[in-house]
């Protein structure tokens, strides 16, 4: 058996065997000494506590077994617990009694000679009662060690502190959930006079000016005011009975409704007309630094343009989610430069593992390459060892249409992914907008969405834009906890959700919760890699200076003057705790 099991101890018995044999040998020796007693087991097995007999059951019959599992920290005659009253004078001194050795409960199953050293047998537990038998013994133990080492220093990890502010976020958000311990009721049934005051400070964009807590929110008007400014944003094409964002994967939503100029060509030019107007007045908005950025909503992808000064760049920017192989030769026809961000950090990254770091400064990315010079010495290269071998003119090599087929099957895989984001910068973004007016394939031609103009989402007023305003739900429930129940209050938010609202409203919650309150954000998704890093070495100290009058709160223009910390993902919680923020992406 021993060649079997190494390290296999004769005398080892398994702890359901040893309490079999003890059984019989109590019965066999009733009103005799018992077979172990608790300081000789001490002896035996390092770390085991002495074991101090309880009261016998009152009544007939044999008295109760105690459980040699158990712990003994619980029970009243527990070690630790004798100590301590026996240290402050409280406990009371416990008489043997006189005629009467160890009851039958006090008996402790003898342990064999090869468990001096109970670690050395651990491998050879194989059963579920002999592994429970080891924790036990590595419970008591431990406890033992901190009962008699209290001077040991006990390592505290902390928890990371928070931040006074939270990194921009670019993308759209569909609605935001806000709970808090304070009450929300202050949201609710606006005044008629708070509600207008509220629509001049956001035409106007007067900053928000608050104190750092509000005992009364429900009473002040300056928060209820500054709330529904927060609220507003504008939209063109305006049509109620249409929900016109998101537009990607909406034609469920937009099917059945009335749709009148899906079959009229001369109603769909006017649609588009006056789509192409307000377009470029946005633009030129942005251009003159009077408008931050916008958002340029299509059934396939969304345009983020941005002014400069915003995201670390310090010139105008466009980024494109998702883009597909057909929208980029296009846009390449028409002489559009543009670069594939996160496909290009992909690369550097390769680059960066297997070249040296002299040469890795003077190559920097600046627009799309197309890759057919790269392509080329690549193959020149696996094809080299065919030359080494001298089978060179044995081997039919690939021809030029299987490589152009293999080229455009690794740019297809880019589609409709977050790799497929395609930045746009400086003068470029105003050939795009012009490619954007006279691109045919920009509005659907078939489905609900025929003929439908994209959706412009701005901040700011524009030409042809429509003031609309977030939807806003308050609910208070009752939330079970170990003492009862208590006030969970929640504020719930929808609609295009840009970065300057959520900022904005952060604000408002910091003075009106008391600096306490949690919020999940939920991302419209084809939208979340706007926030990827696309000038990291163009940092420019004060580039927001000019854009003072652009609309923005000053707080909410510093935040979104910094350079994206989120990459592809996006903020999904947030959460203000003692007036400093934590969040998840």
């Amino acid at each position: 058996m021993s060649d079997l099991l190494p390290g296999y101890s004769p005398s080892f018995k398994k702890p359901s065997e040893i309490l079999r044999l003890s059984r019989k040998r109590s019965r066999s020796e009733a009103g005799g000494r018992a077979p172990f007693s608790p300081g000789e087991a001490a002896k035996r097995v390092p770390g085991l506590r002495p074991f101090t007999p309880g009261p016998q059951r009152s009544g007939g019959g044999g008295a109760k077994r105690r459980n040699p599992f158990a712990s003994l920290e619980n029970t009243v005659c527990s070690p630790v617990k004798r100590r301590a009253e026996s240290l402050d004078g409280t406990g009371p001194e416990r008489e043997p009694t006189p005629g009467k050795g160890p009851p039958a409960a006090a008996i402790i199953p003898r342990l064999p000679d090869s468990w001096e050293n109970p670690a050395a047998n651990t491998a050879q537990f194989n059963t579920v009662d002999d592994i429970l038998f080891e924790d036990s013994l590595g419970v008591e133990t431990a406890a033992t060690t901190k009962a008699q080492s209290p001077e040991k220093p006990v390592t505290i990890y902390e928890q990371p502190k928070g931040s006074v502010t939270f990194p921009a976020d670019w993308s759209l958000k569909t609605r935001l959930l806000f709970t808090s311990s304070q009450s929300f009721s202050w949201t609710d049934h606006l005044k008629a006079q708070e509600e207008a005051q509220g629509f001049v400070l956001h035409c106007h964009a007067t900053p928000i000016r608050l104190p750092q807590i509000i005992q009364e929110p429900k009473l002040s008007t300056e928060l209820r005011c500054a709330f529904q400014q927060s609220l507003v944003y504008w939209q063109h094409p305006s049509l109620p009975w249409l929900q016109l964002f998101p537009r990607i994967g909406a034609d469920r939503k937009i099917a059945g409704k009335n749709i009148p100029w899906s079959q009229d060509d001369a109603l769909q030019q006017v649609l588009m007309s006056e789509w192409a107007l307000s377009f470029t007045s946005l633009y030129n908005l942005l251009k003159a630094k009077l408008c931050p950025y916008f958002y340029l909503c299509t059934y396939q992808f969304t345009v983020l343009f941005r002014a400069a000064g915003l995201a670390g760049s310090d010139v105008i920017t466009a980024i494109m989610s998702p883009s597909t192989r057909g929208l980029r030769e296009a846009m390449k026809n028409e002489g559009i430069e543009f670069s594939l961000p996160l496909v290009e950090d992909e690369s550097n990254r390769k680059q960066n593992n297997s070249e040296p770091s002299s040469q890795q400064d003077d190559q920097e990315p600046d627009s799309l390459k197309t890759g057919d010079e790269s392509c080329d010495s690549e193959e020149d290269e696996s094809f080299s060892w065919l030359e080494e071998m001298g089978v060179e003119d044995q081997i039919k090599k690939p021809d030029a249409i299987s490589i152009k087929l293999r080229k455009e099957k690794n740019e297809v895989k880019l589609d409709h992914k977050p790799e497929s984001v395609v930045l746009v910068k400086g003068s470029n973004t105003f050939t795009l907008l012009n490619f954007l007016i006279n691109c045919k394939s920009l509005v659907a031609a078939a489905g609900p969405q025929a003929g439908l103009p994209p959706t412009l989402l701005s901040p700011i007023a524009f030409r042809g834009a429509t003031m609309q305003t977030l939807k806003t739900r308050s609910i208070n429930v009752k939330t079970q906890v170990l003492s009862g129940y208590k006030d969970q209050f929640s504020l719930e938010i929808s609609g295009p959700i840009m970065p300057h609202s959520l900022h904005s409203l952060t604000v408002l919650l910091k003075s009106s919760q008391k600096g306490s309150f949690s919020s999940g954000l939920y991302t419209h998704e084809p939208t979340a890699v706007f926030n990827t890093e696309i000038h990291p070495k163009l940092v420019k100290e004060n580039i927001s200076s000019d854009l003072i009058n652009c609309g923005l709160q000053p707080s909410t223009l510093e935040q979104l003057s910094q350079l994206c910390q989120l990459g592809k993902s996006s903020l999904r919680h947030l959460e203000m705790s003692d007036y400093t923020y934590t969040w998840k992406c």
